[in-house]
């Protein structure tokens, strides 16, 4: 007899790399995250299925994502980064065999097989990743959940107009890529604000004071999707858990600055994770937006490095790399370890403890699922939600844990595996509760993205907004002066300043882990910004526009061609504009 329902949600995103340099920052994250994440998943699913199991995983792909796992390029640099990868382990491997060093040997030709394996996989699947999870969902095995299309971070993008762009790119992406409607979204971040009078945190054209802003429900529902996942303080209030907070330093020092005047939430012990729950911060009566909260006690058990399975002396320990050829051969040996008194890792060693594991958080979500059946009478429901690259990038071991998981939960006669839309059309729920302005993490709230090393990207953003909209409403009160030329530039400035507002940037400065690759990055778009707005401006005024800023339109576009369809229309005015009363 079933106790209860559980998701497994993992959430796949990488910025836009494509064309924005290779090592160490740059398609070199694309293509480990391809090798170590995405395809063991997909390959992970497909035993399942071949044992005649029904895994119901719930992923969600990044729009920025999607469009460069389907851009040509892209396939060109992985197929060439995979063979890097063999040649490097093949070098390894003879260096170690003519010093004796059998385990490290062994190790070597785990990562010749690993790769070769991967470039196999890679082309019996045609080179196209994204119809291979779009054929997993087709099939009934893989539900997919969108996001917003850049990840911008909504809660501090300064105009409607921005966060209406970055839902509907993410819903005509997702049609485009998938062939059907989404029914869920992975807030970035997981950051949600509320409807309410805002102040911009930093002065937008020496400006700092209040107007009505949309709640970000709104934007979701107003798309026609239908949930969305906060984190547990955000629903029940009381302390957080800081998923990454163990991985950067830097977030220790960070958090420790705004702990000082940080005051959580008094708990409201009649809300819980179990159950599912509606939001609505409208004055207008629009239909609300299903949450799903994050679990916090099996989120604990994967996410932290020190305490978690990631963090088994046996598992392969990410940081220690072999150069060149970057391969790993060490492992864990214990959280407390320096990168000297790392042991050598095996295989093998490994693999035994993947059951123990397994079974420790398929018994933890069984206790949890069946305590509260007791106890209400109820089937609640346990969401277990990750970043995908934790599984096989930052945790080699992951996928195979994700497998013995699933057959583990898959053979248990008291959890049900579920997709989150497959719980939302059984449970109906009616209950509308309020929940605050927050984030994931330590804190729920804003200072990863906002401080004192990111103030600085939030002047320029908030710059580009505005230009952005300005040249917007021009092209929309304007129809007798448009050209493809004026359509060609408005899209690409469209573009450049969603890459701009992409939340990764202040998550990298904020954690050191790319600060310099995240700075340069954003103050690139920024004056690439810049130069076809005032391109745009000059022809407004008809003035003459240089060839030399015609040959920069194209190349921008040339490095920057994600989202063929982006529609200007949606930077030049909001659909459905707060109320005052709202």
């Amino acid at each position: 007899m079933t106790h209860g329902y559980f998701a497994f949600v993992l959430h796949s995103h990488l910025p836009y790399v494509l064309s924005h340099g290779r090592w160490p920052h740059g398609t070199d994250w694309l293509c480990e995250a391809t090798a170590e994440t995405y395809l063991p998943l997909l390959e992970v699913l497909e035993e399942l299925i071949a044992e005649g199991l029904r895994p119901k995983l719930t992923v969600g792909l990044s729009p920025v994502l999607c469009e460069q796992l389907a851009d040509n390029s892209f396939k060109e640099e992985f197929n060439g980064y995979l063979n890097q990868k063999i040649a490097a382990a093949e070098h390894d491997a003879e260096e170690f065999y003519k010093y004796g060093q059998d385990n490290m040997l062994a190790t070597a030709h785990l990562w010749e097989r690993f790769y070769r394996r991967t470039l196999e996989f890679f082309n019996d699947i045609g080179q196209d990743v994204l119809f291979e999870f779009r054929k997993m969902q087709d099939d009934g095995f893989l539900e997919i959940m969108t996001c917003g299309a850049t990840h911008g971070y909504y809660p501090l993008l300064s105009r409607d107009e921005s966060l209406q762009a970055q839902t509907k790119m993410a819903v005509k992406s997702y049609r485009r890529h998938f062939g059907r409607a989404p029914r869920g979204i992975w807030l970035p971040e997981c950051a949600y604000r509320p409807r309410y009078e805002w102040t911009p945190p930093v002065p937008i054209g020496g400006v700092q004071k209040p107007y009505q802003r949309k709640g970000v429900d709104e934007f979701v529902t107003e798309n026609g999707l239908d949930f969305f996942i906060i984190d547990s303080a955000l629903l029940k209030g009381g302390k957080s858990i800081g998923v990454y907070i163990d991985r950067f330093e830097a977030l220790k020092l960070l958090w420790g600055q705004f702990e000082k005047s940080y005051r959580p939430r008094r708990e409201e012990v009649d809300k819980t994770p179990r159950e599912v729950y509606l939001v609505s911060s409208s004055a207008e009566g629009k239909k609300p937006t299903a949450i799903y909260t994050r679990d916090p006690e099996t989120g604990l058990l994967v996410w932290s490095g020190e305490h978690g399975y990631p963090g088994d002396g046996n598992y392969v320990d990410f940081h220690k790399k072999r150069f060149p050829g970057g391969h790993r051969y060490w492992a864990v040996t214990s959280s407390k370890a320096d990168l000297a008194d790392k042991v050598e890792y095996n295989h093998q060693t490994a693999l035994a403890r993947l059951p123990e594991n397994a079974a420790h958080f398929t018994g933890k979500v069984r206790e949890i699922l069946t305590g509260y059946h007791e106890q209400t009478g109820e089937k609640g429901i346990l969401v277990a939600p990750y970043d995908a690259e934790l599984f096989g990038h930052w945790w080699f071991e992951g996928p195979l844990f994700l497998k013995q998981t699933l057959t583990d939960i898959l053979k248990d006669d008291k959890i049900e595996l579920t997709f989150l839309s497959e719980d939302l059309d059984r449970r109906q729920p009616a209950q509308i509760v309020s929940i605050p302005e927050g984030s994931w993490g330590q804190g729920n709230h804003h200072y990863i993205w906002l401080n004192e090393h990111t103030e600085w990207t939030w002047k320029h953003i908030y710059e580009c907004e505005a230009k952005m909209c300005e040249l917007a409403r021009w092209w929309l009160e304007n129809p007798g002066r448009r050209d493809a030329e004026m359509e060609s530039l408005l899209k690409q400035l469209a573009r450049e300043m969603m890459l701009l507002s992409a939340s990764d940037w202040q998550f990298l400065i904020s954690t050191w882990a790319a600060r310099d690759y995240a700075e340069l990055r954003l103050s690139e778009h920024y004056e690439d910004f810049k130069r076809l707005a005032r391109m745009a401006q000059q022809k407004i005024d008809g003035q003459p526009v240089e060839k030399g800023d015609w040959q920069f339109l194209h190349d921008c576009h040339q490095r920057d061609s994600l989202f063929e369809d982006i529609e200007i229309e949606w930077f030049a005015r909001v659909e459905f504009p707060p109320t005052a009363t709202g």
